[in-house]
């Protein structure tokens, strides 16, 4: 049409791809292995499609060469459905899809709970990275067996393994410990990486974050995961702490499926 943009629909079908295998990796976690290849970049995320089910955001917990995974943890109908799944099941993935993590030297990790998995594969990439691997008890931790040998502090917050303290606490001691430390990279509960985000600001040391919303589409269409006026899954789920700084909705609201804005303890307590 004369002196009007065209417009273009953009679509994306799932590709199929056959379960391989699967692994219990802690107490309600779990790892679907995929049989095939995917291009991801570490933080990037998939969208799991489940037939009669639902589609979800997922994390890239692994990347091989013939295989790749996510991990999860159970809690709603969605990853129930994904407790059924076994070797030979057929599911859908679009992506990879967002913005990944930067590479950079002198780094620690700081992962909480299930964030763990958004961390993973960027753990694999950086070169002898300083870990911080938290949870609420030892029979929820991730990857202490994969990370094995890699200079990785344990905490929980009961105690039963590790340093009984939060994994802000421990990233405190790090940082004065280590003033070699350039880059912090985060993923986890949103207050834990909120205080993540401000300590690194008040040092002045270089931080990125992997933040979780409720993703519909996965390329910038339906608005359902913005945080301000940031879309999450093209322009991030990964940002710079001084990025997150500016975001005021950051630690303090989310939205539904619905799309309506409620505040984060409300959107953790129905996503």
């Amino acid at each position: 049409m004369t002196g009007h943009a065209e417009c273009k629909l953009r679509t994306e079908l799932p590709k199929i791809f056959k379960v391989s295998r699967v692994a219990i990796e802690a107490k309600g976690h779990k790892s679907i292995f995929l049989s095939g290849t995917l291009d991801s970049k570490p933080g990037q995320f998939i969208m799991v499609w489940l037939p009669g089910v639902e589609e979800k955001p997922m994390a890239v917990s692994e990347v091989g060469a013939e295989e790749f995974a996510f991990c999860y943890h159970t809690l709603g109908p969605f990853t129930q459905a994904c407790d059924k799944l076994k070797p030979g099941d057929k599911i859908g993935i679009r992506g990879p899809y967002g913005n990944g993590f930067g590479i950079r030297e002198h780094a620690m990790v700081v992962g909480g709970g299930v964030g763990m998995s958004s961390v993973s594969t960027l753990i694999d990439a950086l070169s002898n990275p300083l870990i911080i691997n938290g949870a609420r008890d030892k029979e929820h931790l991730l990857y202490l067996e994969r990370f094995k040998g890699k200079q990785m502090t344990v905490c929980t917050d009961d105690g039963s393994a590790g340093k009984k303290e939060f994994t802000t606490d421990a990233l405190k001691e790090a940082l004065d410990a280590n003033p070699n430390i350039r880059m912090v990279y985060t993923c986890g509960p949103e207050l834990m990486m909120k205080k993540v985000v401000e300590l690194c600001n008040e040092r002045m040391v270089d931080c990125e974050a992997s933040v979780e919303r409720y993703m519909k589409c996965g390329f910038g269409v339906c608005g359902n995961c913005l945080i301000d006026d940031r879309i999450i899954c093209t322009e991030g789920p990964v940002f710079s702490g001084l990025r997150l700084k500016e975001m005021q909705e950051f630690g303090t609201f989310a939205r539904l499926k619905t799309g309506k804005k409620v505040p984060l303890s409300e959107y953790y307590g129905k996503a």
